[in-house]
């Protein structure tokens, strides 16, 4: 079986893992985590200390990871010296990171760091090799898998022509359709934002499904398995910070 997650945000290992135990996820199973298992929540980098673990676990690239990715400077030895020293883009990252929640993952790396410097730099090198997509087939479905959808979209552009802009920060109207013989599957927009009916809960067009259920505005992470698109819920662990989304 093929699983999909997505916008996990610092929940904990063990709640995650309780979600993959209902779904009946084994070894002989796959899972696509599409980006953002950092940042909102506490647990983000037990998260992909875990994830970068598993063989059979993927995680696609999320704009919260890149932006974690461009302050990876703060995991370096931080002295006076070197502060004096941050540049202007570097300062710009940062400020970004901070007003999207990156505190709690930041403590999270700091913590690990001076437990295990080497495994910092595992998780890093992990992200930075990270796919922005993945194209399958399961049950006769052909899917592309990725974090924000697409933007930009042109139904004969082939993805890796496509900005990381956008497949990380594109956040498509309903209306939006796109390709006829595929299903896309992504995140980053909370379907509440498509209308209450859907706040917990994924959001399906012909074309594509958003899978970000909400766990960063209080609800239940949820898991897509590809095989028969059923929908499985965890439990709910993050406290809705609606500040944290005005720069979302």
């Amino acid at each position: 079986m093929i699983y999909a997650a997505s916008d996990l945000h610092g929940c904990s290992v063990d709640s995650f893992l309780g979600l993959l135990e209902q779904a009946g996820f084994s070894e002989k199973d796959f899972l696509y985590i599409l980006g953002d298992v950092v940042d909102r929540g506490e647990h983000g980098a037990e998260l992909l200390s875990w994830i970068t673990q598993q063989s059979n676990v993927q995680l696609l690239l999320g704009n919260h990871e890149d932006m974690l990715l461009n302050c990876a400077f703060l995991f370096d030895e931080v002295t006076e010296e070197n502060l004096e020293k941050l540049t202007q883009d570097q300062l710009f990252w940062l400020r970004n990171w901070m007003r999207n929640g990156a505190a709690p993952t930041i403590a999270g790396f700091r913590k690990l760091l001076a437990e295990d410097p080497e495994l910092v730099e595992g998780i890093l090198e992990y992200l930075r090799e990270a796919p922005l997509y993945a194209c399958l087939e399961v049950g006769g479905t052909e899917y592309v898998l990725v974090h924000s959808g697409i933007g930009n979209f042109r139904l004969r552009k082939r993805l890796k022509s496509y900005s990381r802009h956008d497949l990380l920060w594109e956040r498509p109207t309903p209306d939006v359709r796109y390709y006829p013989d595929k299903t896309v599957i992504f995140g980053h927009t909370p379907t509440a934002f498509y209308g209450e009916e859907y706040r917990g809960r994924e959001f399906r067009t012909d074309t594509w499904i958003c899978i970000d259920a909400g766990a960063a505005m209080g609800e239940s992470p949820m898991l897509l398995r590809l095989d028969d698109k059923k929908a499985f819920y965890g439990k709910a662990e993050i406290p809705w910070q609606p500040d944290l989304f005005k720069t979302e």
